[in-house]
């Protein structure tokens, strides 16, 4: 007993105790709190494109990764795939063409055997030849053309002149196909400003300043407006909608990118993360078939008279992460294992024509995701009523009440299970600040947002993205067709 102590009286040595009690438990709970941070570091530490929303760009080459089908007995680690085309992808390669743009016929100057000299061979002398093609590009060289709009003098005295339309300015001025190409670099290609100017004056000739290129953007946006907002009146007509939002940089400030598509076509938009900013945007309110989007429910709870598809990779990532948090826990993998075999029945379903997937198909998946989904909330219940609830039990409750959600992909195979789409059709934005930096206004970039939204729908029918430019600067800008609204 240490010193001191044997000469305590009973009510000491009980303050005592009471007193390290105290301690304990808060050094106790001092504990649990930094392990939990510790935890959080962990996983901040692992996550990826496989376990997050976080981009393949940010992934570490070389991880082994968990792969989303893998069997709900087994680990399902194996290494990430190598880079490059994958397996069974379809290739491209350069064929001969039936009818080259120019034919040009060699002889040989002399005989093979005595050097006999041949002079004046054409075809009529030919017993047969090879074929090499090649494939190259023109010089291309900007041209300038001169309209010269006569006056004329009549027997009655007056004199006419040739009339001049109102789009034709005094000055000289850059043509259409060159305002298409600086349309093109700026938003198709993501080249920036200073840039382009470069590009156009070394590939064509034509030294256009700085100003002039930028200038191009916004006229653009204003010639596609039109077909801008029959795309926007599509939209809300179709059956299926993938909508999605995420931030943008704008003068150094964050704003948020939203988007509405379907295979056919894109609206990108810039708004408030809120249901009145979406509103805004005119899209959202007016659709009333299957929206795919993820789980932000404060935002697309609020349009009722639509159904909902929840996007199934967001899910899968995040019981990817919990898989890798607990891995001896069983639930996780189950349940991913259900969405990827439930993924491949609609597949096949849809492949041989059928409307939902047979139900003596869908109903074992069906119970052992409900199982999974009870085993997971046993292990992880629900802590309180109030209060900061885990990853793992605000997942497992999302995927018991919004299970309807989840699987509608099962009975609507017109529905996709993910919101890939929207994904795939944000991506351009992200290109574009990495690479050309962020917008410096708000107008800047709703224009390049109008402009990118008309070529990628046009890109969808088809159209190249330049050909879809140069119709739109030559005054006749490329319309979505109304039977393809669906």
């Amino acid at each position: 007993m240490p010193a001191g102590l044997d000469a305590a009286s009973r009510e000491d040595l009980l303050a005592l105790i009471g007193l390290l009690q105290r301690q304990n438990a808060a050094l106790t709970e001092a504990n649990a709190v930094l392990a939990e941070r510790v935890a959080e570091l962990g996983r901040g530490a692992g996550r990826d494109s496989g376990n997050s929303s976080m981009p393949p760009s940010t992934d570490v080459f070389g991880r082994t990764k968990d792969q989303a089908g893998a069997d709900p007995g087994g680990g399902g680690k194996e290494a990430a795939p190598k880079r490059g085309k994958r397996e069974g992808a379809k290739g491209r390669g350069l064929s001969l063409v039936a009818d080259p743009d120019v034919i040009e016929d060699v002889f040989p100057p002399v005989c093979g055997r005595c050097d006999a000299p041949f002079s004046g061979l054409g075809e009529p002398d030919s017993l047969g030849h090879v074929r090499r093609q090649c494939t190259d590009i023109v010089p291309v060289s900007a041209r300038v053309t001169e309209t010269r709009r006569h006056t004329v003098g009549c027997g009655c005295g007056a004199a006419t002149a040739a009339p001049v339309p109102a789009s034709v300015p005094d000055a000289p001025c850059y043509g259409p196909g060159l305002a298409a190409l600086a349309v093109y670099l700026l938003v198709y290609q993501h080249v920036p400003v200073e840039r382009s100017a470069e590009l156009i004056r070394d590939l064509t000739g034509a030294r256009v300043s700085t100003g002039w290129v930028a200038a191009q953007l916004p006229r653009a946006a204003g010639i596609v407006a039109g077909p801008l907002r029959l795309i926007k009146a599509l939209l809300t007509l179709g059956h299926v909608l993938h909508a999605d939002e995420t931030t943008t940089n704008i003068a150094g400030a964050r704003r948020y990118l939203h988007a509405a598509c379907t295979t056919s076509l894109t609206f990108l938009g810039l708004a408030p993360r809120s249901r009145a900013g979406a509103d805004g945007l005119g899209v959202l309110p007016r659709f009333r078939g299957v929206m795919v989007h993820d789980a932000y429910f404060q935002l697309y709870d609020g349009y009722p008279e639509a159904e909902h598809q929840l996007c199934v990779s967001h899910v899968v990532r995040e019981l990817t992460a919990q898989d890798e948090l607990y891995p001896h826990q069983r639930w996780a993998r189950q349940i991913r294992w259900v969405f990827s075999q439930l993924i491949k029945q609609a597949e096949a379903a849809r492949t041989v024509g059928l409307r939902h997937i047979p139900p003596e198909k869908i109903a074992g998946l069906s119970r052992s995701h409900h199982r999974g989904v009870a085993d997971g909330l046993t292990l992880h219940p629900r802590t309180s009523r109030a209060g900061k609830q885990s990853d793992a039990t605000n997942l497992l409750e999302r995927l018991r009440d919004h299970a309807e959600a989840y699987l509608r992909f099962t009975i609507d195979l017109h529905v996709p299970p993910t919101n890939n789409l929207a994904e795939r059709d944000q991506r351009p934005v992200e290109t574009q600040v990495k690479i050309s930096g962020c917008h410096q206004s708000e107008a800047g970039a709703r224009n390049w947002l109008d402009v990118r939204s008309y070529v990628s729908s046009a890109r969808k029918h088809g159209l190249g993205a330049f050909d879809a430019l140069h119709r739109a600067m030559h005054g006749t800008p490329w319309m979505p067709p109304i039977a393809l609204a669906n």
